[in-house]
């Protein structure tokens, strides 16, 4: 076999994996559909999404306005935080990092909790965002401050790392002082928050955060090649004539953008930007042209089979989402580390 035959089926296997990754998502989502406290068998649902008129008015306000939106919204902050997760440990060379490692999500945290003790509302759409609002400006807010320090100081990898742990440690001080000043029906929202949950999910935020990934998924295109050449590291990317700092930085912001929107209506959700990466890297291999995709794709698998957990492990209750990716994330992620050093 040439050359170039091995770098066709190459190519094929991959494309056939990616086309295999969807094909298991699209099933979870149909189960995703299918699972809940009330009873909705799959067939039901099934004539309901191509026909809404054959359902009784209950059952079709529970599939599309509770059941879909709640599904829709695992599988985009899914992609949103795999794909968010793959580029940041390319971009940092290192296979511990994730949103989370900016400390993103303490950010974010702290300003839905600001918003929830302060009493600030901000009535859209029939609902208040203020609290995803002050969430997404404070990550936002967070992302500037990293950036603007690894400019001033030097965008190397292990820079943007320290400033990330540094500011992580620091907002969750920030959080307990929250959770501290906070009121009985303040606190126990901001816990509630900080727990990860789809249930505020509607139609109008999950277009945002569609925008929001669908631009930045092509944005990442663009850049599929040059974040290739880095994993085979700094000296030889600057080799090919890329521009190492100037790249980091812009996949930074990019990785900023997608987590902070995505957290913003959903909460603390972790290990998804950890561990979908990591799978994708052993079905896809490092080329970012399968990588990027598979690792959106695992990360939407990871969080859909949350969402099904979190409706079937107790009868009658829906478990906040983020109680599930930890549990199930942590396992997850410990065998792929074990497995990869009997590998080696």
């Amino acid at each position: 076999m040439t050359l170039a035959e091995r770098y066709r089926s190459f190519a094929a296997l991959r494309l056939w994996l990616l086309v295999a990754m969807a094909a298991v998502l699209c099933a979870t989502l149909a189960l995703d559909l299918a699972t809940g406290p009330s009873g909705l068998p799959f067939g039901e649902v099934v004539a309901g999404l191509l026909r809404p008129s054959v359902l009784p008015v209950e059952q079709r306000v529970i599939l599309w306005e509770v059941r879909l939106p709640y599904a829709v919204m695992a599988l985009l902050v899914g992609a949103s935080l795999g794909l968010a997760g793959a580029e940041m440990q390319t971009v940092l060379n290192n296979p511990l990092a994730s949103p989370f490692t900016l400390g993103l999500a303490a950010a974010a945290a702290v300003g839905a909790a600001a918003a929830v003790v302060s009493g600030f509302t901000l009535m859209a759409f029939g609902e208040n965002l203020a609290v995803p609002l002050a969430a997404f400006v404070c990550a936002a807010a967070a992302t500037l401050l990293i950036q603007l320090l690894a400019w001033r100081y030097g965008a190397t990898a292990n820079t943007v790392v320290l400033f990330g742990i540094a500011l992580l440690f620091s907002f969750e001080a920030l959080l307990w002082l929250m959770q501290f000043i906070a009121d009985s029906n303040a606190l126990q929202q901001i816990v509630f928050w900080t727990m990860g949950s789809l249930s505020r999910a509607n139609w109008n935020k999950i277009g945002l955060v569609a925008c929001v990934l669908l631009a930045c998924g092509l944005w990442s295109a663009t850049d599929v090649w040059s974040l290739t050449a880095l994993r085979a590291g700094e000296d030889q990317a600057r080799s090919f004539g890329i521009a190492v700092e100037r790249l980091r930085l812009v996949t930074l912001l990019r990785v900023s953008l997608l987590a902070a929107t995505a957290l913003a209506f959903v909460g603390t959700i972790g290990f998804v930007g950890l561990v979908g990466p990591h799978i994708a890297r052993l079905l896809l291999g490092e080329d970012h042209r399968y990588y990027l995709p598979g690792s959106a794709l695992a990360g939407a698998l990871m969080l859909s089979g949350a969402s099904i957990l979190s409706k079937t492990l107790v009868p009658g209750v829906v478990l906040p989402i983020g109680i599930i990716t930890a549990l199930v994330g942590v396992p997850m992620f410990m065998a792929l580390v074990l497995g990869r050093g009997r590998a080696t």
